[in-house]
């Protein structure tokens, strides 16, 4: 039987692995290079959510964000980029902050695009107290989209992936389409599987999930977009359903939240 330490760890380090493409306004969904025009390989977004809700997961507990980018795309297809997104302490313990550093490289072919890009997730002053153990990690996404649908897998390419050791092989596989309904609108749908690694003798099988999405999009004049979306995760345990960091509060009881829970959440953003 694990200890109530290796669950709060083991928990933190599944809920980590919410950071990926198809959710509105998430980490990957912006990090994908997003060009100003032809004439210029630099572009900026920024972004205010009702919430942070990536791969299924609220990071920011239910609460408002605001998110930004930076992105330089080379014409041969190469591009490297910064996004950040504010996070909630209750869910990320010691954190208020997303750092994530990429690059890689994007193709097509006719209809058909790839890419394969480098991602490095930092959250500066984020500790699990318990066991000393930062949240940053690293892995690879590679990806392929036909018109308007894709996949990608997101492979842990770090010793360490979000509080737990050990973890390198953790994968995330993220389905979905993005259908153009005409007149600026855009229905986004997506669904996700996550599996964390089991190495030696550790059975990581129970911090698996997965999730879903149902959002519809409406692109604006001057660089705007107007987002909506229904998300649910599931777990392949219930270890989610009273979730906790363990670090008391102002009150001295600790927060406890479902991050996992179906929610809805909007999304105003522009592209510079």
């Amino acid at each position: 039987m694990k200890s109530k330490q290796q669950l709060l760890i083991g928990s933190f380090a599944l809920l980590a692995a919410m950071g990926a493409a198809a959710q509105v306004q998430t980490a990957d969904a912006l990090a994908a290079p997003m060009p100003k025009s032809e004439a210029s390989p630099l572009s900026a977004n920024v972004t205010l959510t009702s919430q942070y809700v990536s791969r299924g997961f609220r990071q920011t507990w239910g609460q408002p964000a605001v998110q930004g980018g930076l992105d330089y795309a080379h014409p041969s297809g190469f591009s490297v980029g910064t996004w950040l997104s504010t996070v909630n302490k209750k869910y990320i313990e010691g954190g208020t902050l997303e750092w994530d550093l990429y690059g890689g490289y994007t193709g097509a072919v006719g209809d058909m695009g790839y890419s394969a890009i480098l991602y490095y997730y930092r959250y500066p002053g984020a500790l699990i107290s318990a066991s000393h153990t930062k949240y940053d990690y690293g892995e690879l996404s590679v990806g392929l989209t036909y018109k308007f649908l894709y996949a990608k897998y997101n492979y842990t390419l770090t010793k360490d992936f979000f509080g737990i050791t050990a973890a390198r092989g953790t994968g995330y596989l993220d389905l979905g389409a993005n259908y153009d309904l005409g007149s600026g609108y855009t229905l986004n749908l997506h669904y996700g599987r996550g599996r964390v690694a089991s190495t030696g003798a550790n059975d990581n099988s129970s911090w698996n999930w997965q999730d879903y999405k149902v959002g519809v999009s409406k692109a604006l004049a001057d660089g705007w977009t107007l987002a909506g979306a229904y998300t649910r995760a599931k777990g392949a345990t219930n270890i989610y359903d009273c979730y906790t960091t363990g670090v008391l509060n102002s009150a001295g009881v600790t927060d406890v939240s479902n991050p996992a829970k179906r929610t809805f959440m909007v999304s105003l953003s522009k592209v510079f």
